[in-house]
This record gives C-alpha cells, sequence and structure tokens, in this order.
C-alpha cells in the first residue's frame, strides 16, 4: 500500500483502516478488465493512488458495496427489486455476443433460434444451417450479471420465460466462456463484446451483426447496461475516479476496449 497522502481535500473513505489514497473495487467479471485499464490510468496520472480492481461476479459487487466491504461495486446488469438499492453510475453500455469458434460454418442466428438452442428445443447445428453435429451450450452460472441479462433479453422475451437447458455447461468467467467455445467446434455460448477477439467469432443476430456500433444505435438486440455502484453519493477519491471514468478520458478508453460509451 503506498504511503504517500492525498491532499486533506480527499475524505476517508472505504474499506476498514484502508487510507484515502486507496479506492477497492470488485464485481462484474464483465466489468472487471475495463475497470483495470481505467483504474491502470488514473494512477498513472496520479502516482500517489492505489485502486484495486477484483472481480467475483455482479451479485458479489452489489452485496460488496452495500455492506462497506469495497468502495465501488461493479454491476453488469440493473438491480432487482429485491436488492439494496445502491446508488447507480452510469459506466458504459455493453452488447452480449452469441459465440461459436470461428470454424463454425453458421454466421448468424435468429433471437428465437438462440432462445431455442439455450433452451434445448434445438439440439443439433443441422438444424440452424451448420453440420449434422449435437451442438454443446456453454453459459454462464446462476447469479451472474451477464447471464441474468440474458435470461432476460433472450430467454424471458416473448413471454412465457425459457429456462436454459439442464444439459448446458456452467462456467463462472466470460473468460472462461471463451476459452471452452474458442476450442470446441460444436460450442455456443455468450459473453460480453469486451471479450470478443479472434479465438471466437460473434454471430449476427437477426441479420444484425455483433457490433460496438450496431449496439450503440440500438439495432443490436443484446445490450445491457454495466454500472458502477456506491452505497451513498461518493466524495473525495471516489468521486475523482468515477468522474474520471464517466468523462471524456474514461469514456475514449471504453470505445477504445469494444463496449459502448454513454455520450
Amino acid at each position: 500500500m503506498l504511503a504517500v497522502a492525498l491532499t486533506m481535500s480527499f475524505a476517508l473513505v472505504g474499506c476498514g483502516n484502508q487510507p484515502a489514497s486507496t479506492v477497492t473495487v470488485a464485481g462484474s467479471t464483465t466489468v472487471q478488465p475495463l475497470a483495470e485499464l481505467l483504474a491502470d490510468e488514473f494512477m498513472s496520472q496520479h502516482p500517489d493512488v492505489q485502486i484495486d480492481v477484483g472481480g467475483g461476479g455482479t451479485a458479489q459487487g452489489i452485496t460488496s458495496a452495500n455492506n462497506g466491504l469495497v468502495d465501488i461495486g461493479a454491476a453488469s446488469r440493473e438491480l432487482k427489486s429485491d436488492e439494496p438499492q445502491l446508488v447507480k453510475h452510469l459506466l458504459a453500455r455493453d452488447g452480449i455476443a452469441i459465440i461459436v469458434k470461428p470454424s463454425n460454418p453458421v454466421t448468424g442466428l435468429t433471437k428465437a433460434e438462440v432462445r431455442d438452442i439455450f433452451g434445448g428445443v434445438i439440439t443439433n447445428w443441422k438444424d440452424v444451417g451448420g453440420p449434422d453435429k449435437a451442438i454443446n451450450v456453454v453459459v454462464r452460472e446462476s447469479g451472474s450479471g451477464t447471464r441474468t441479462a440474458f435470461e432476460e433479453m433472450v430467454m424471458g422475451k416473448p413471454e412465457p420465460a425459457v429456462e436454459i437447458t439442464d444439459e448446458a455447461y456452467e462456467y463462472n468467467s466470460n473468460g472462461g466462456i471463451k476459452t471452452y467455445v474458442g476450442g470446441d467446434p460444436d460450442a455456443i455460448g455468450f459473453i460480453s463484446f469486451g471479450y470478443v477477439d479472434e479465438k471466437v467469432k460473434a454471430l449476427s443476430i437477426d441479420g444484425i451483426e455483433a457490433t460496438a456500433e450496431n449496439a450503440k444505435s440500438g439495432t443490436y438486440p443484446i445490450v445491457r447496461p454495466l454500472y458502477f455502484l456506491t452505497k451513498e453519493q461518493p466524495t473525495g477519491l471516489v468521486k475523482d475516479f468515477i468522474d474520471f471514468c464517466l468523462h471524456d478520458e474514461g469514456q475514449a478508453i471504453v470505445v477504445d476496449e469494444g463496449y459502448v460509451s454513454i455520450s
């Protein structure tokens, strides 16, 4: 931990006995890599500041922020009515990409086909223009913000909602799903736009390519918010960091990483 104190204008915030020169962030694994880059840039400009970023998932981020275990929670979905109603700071918007291994000949699906695949109705690639191979469905674990948003936007509409098949493999991170799908030509999964790279192929949905531009325009149909969460209105260093992330310099990093800016 850095010993150099900040100016007196920074109030004592955060966890336990940590000084005001440290900010802690934890929660959504979708937000985590973006928050790490934002923290690195902020610390490069303020070398007497330490910003510690962790994961754990959206549910953990909400609980940790509410209980004062971290200064900032990170969430990749809206808060539910039965969860603590924390102060939300919209950091970015993010598309959820439906991914396959690049060698898979399928390039696009309808939203209804995605729903049927993840619901266990369509179980063979030949039914959607692919080879005669069983589909291996890969999903995030229950409680994940990415999974909750996917369930609401894909499995829940139109009503009635359809449950994700019990045959699906579960992974506890976007990176885990990307690694699995990238190595299995028969697999399909969903991850944040920010994790898409050459190791996987993002499918078009209803003829709309999975790009940040289409997510921002509203034409891509699977887009959710990414939030920083605080228990109260932030002050001091916590406010300074959040303000940095939400304004021009921070939002340029958001765009560079494939997410959708809030402006």
